[in-house]
């Protein structure tokens, strides 16, 4: 129980402040543990991502993946994995998968999660053969390049609105699917 509550405790101070926010002090405070408890489950503020990680983003990706099976083409799965991604953007959960990134993961956690991120391209690379890619995994690949910029875009709280980025991610991952 006490590992769980550390994982929330981390997922809201993520939500709330990112990276910086995520420390030991922090952590004990919002869980009533002692600073020294939080040392017992964890080695290091890249421990606790790494096990948000491995925790969070099958969670993630079973509601993308849940949201293309709700397509009937290829062309709408390809919307529904742009779309589900970019609503998962305020999704707490989705803040740890994004620390990755600034985060001071070892080469071990960083290949666990680029390996996690991997089984995400490889969703779409069915539906992207089905659009007639001649290389669908080079597609999706690219694809998914398009759905992080508007992720960093969303994240970075930029001038347009978040529906906006949105709108103009599916509507570049469409037209460039369609080639």
């Amino acid at each position: 129980m006490q590992r769980g509550a550390l994982l929330d405790a981390a997922r809201s101070l993520l939500s709330e402040g990112g990276t910086e926010a995520l420390t030991f002090p922090a952590l004990a405070e919002r869980t009533g543990l002692a600073r020294s408890s939080v040392y017992e489950y964890f080695r290091s503020r890249a421990a606790v991502v790494e096990e948000l990680c491995a925790v969070d983003f099958p969670v993630w990706a079973a509601e993308v993946e849940a949201a293309m099976a709700g397509a009937a083409t290829s062309e709408g799965k390809v919307e529904a994995y742009v779309r589900k991604q970019l609503e998962l953007v305020g999704d707490r959960r989705h803040r740890a998968v994004v620390a990755i990134s600034v985060s001071e993961l070892d080469d071990g956690a960083r290949e666990k999660i680029r390996a996690a991120h991997g089984g995400l391209v490889t969703m779409i690379v069915e539906a992207l053969g089905g659009l007639g890619q001649e290389q669908p995994r080079l597609g999706a690949m690219l694809l998914q390049g398009v759905v992080d910029a508007a992720v960093r875009r969303i994240e970075l709280g930029a001038a347009e609105d978040p529906e906006r980025i949105t709108e103009a991610a599916v509507a570049m991952a469409l037209r460039g699917v369609r080639g």
